[in-house]
């Protein structure tokens, strides 16, 4: 039921969402990565989470650059946005190092978030 109302849900409204990340060489899946339309932000975001064991390899950069290409030329976004908690600095250096800008700290329910951003 979560996938179907989470994720299914939002391919067919949207035409995007999260997907998942795998190896090439033997399938292994090692984490997701996409973009979503959260009713907190005005435009699509881009996120990624992977397994503890596949962090720091690269995978993320791959495929979050990945994102932000399809999201550029097949969805012909004007504009992607991401957020990060204050204290994860490694996600933030991988969506600055992706060409995304940090823009302002935002609170969203109860949380301070930082809020980066590309515009294309």
């Amino acid at each position: 039921d979560y996938i179907a109302t989470r994720f299914t849900e939002s391919y067919k409204v949207n035409g995007f969402g999260l997907y998942l990340m795998s190896r090439k060489a033997d399938a292994v899946s090692v984490g997701i990565c996409g973009l979503v339309k959260r009713d907190t932000l005005p435009e699509p975001d881009i996120g990624f989470a992977l397994l503890p064991q596949f962090e720091h390899l690269g995978y993320a950069f791959e495929a979050a650059s990945a994102t932000l290409e399809f999201g550029r030329e097949i969805l012909s976004l004007e504009r992607i946005l991401a957020i990060t908690t204050t204290d994860n600095a490694s996600s933030a250096r991988l969506l600055e190092k992706i060409g995304l800008s940090f823009e302002r700290e935002i609170i969203v329910g109860d949380e301070t978030l930082r809020l980066f951003a590309v515009n294309f």
